[in-house]
């Protein structure tokens, strides 16, 4: 079965990163599901629309680990994986059409003040991000993330406006 390559540019989190540990081949491993919608244009002019996508990734290991630390409701993110047919039977005898997407490489567009300033937020504090900048010091390793396959990947910064 040949696997088909999908990617998610530019998209954000719909919702919290929803981590859990289920029992693998070698003992308990990390999967976080996230939601993600990316919005797509098409046309020009008076005839342009705009349309949202929103897809349900799965991530594993340690790279599931990662986006439960470090992704929230709104982040901005890169997603690119794979997509597979998940059909099955349900207890009726019908048959239930479904895809399953899987992550292979994700970026965090989000810099770092960004990231600390919407967590703030979410735990129910009002810090300023301004507030927040000054108190960030640069990570060591300059911001390399370990990703799943044992490669590093580096969280990307989207561009200023």
């Amino acid at each position: 079965m040949a696997n088909v390559r999908v990617e998610q540019r530019n998209a954000h989190l719909a919702g919290p990163v929803r981590l859990e540990y289920v029992n693998g081949r070698e003992g308990k491993v990390a999967k976080a599901t996230i939601t993600v919608i990316s919005n797509n244009r098409r046309g020009s002019g008076e005839d342009r629309e705009e349309e949202a996508t929103s897809l349900m990734w799965t991530l594993w290991g340690r790279q599931a680990e990662n986006a439960a630390e470090y992704l929230g409701k709104g982040s901005h993110v890169n997603v690119a994986g794979r997509v597979r047919n998940n059909n099955y039977r349900n207890a009726e005898g019908a048959e239930v059409y479904g895809l399953a997407f899987t992550v292979e490489e994700i970026d965090y567009l989000d810099s770092r003040a960004e990231s600390e300033a919407r967590r703030a937020r979410s735990e129910g504090g009002a810090a300023a991000p301004a507030a927040v900048r000054k108190t960030l010091t640069p990570p060591p390793d300059g911001g390399v993330v370990p990703a799943a396959n044992g490669r590093t990947q580096r969280p990307r910064q989207r561009p200023q406006a």
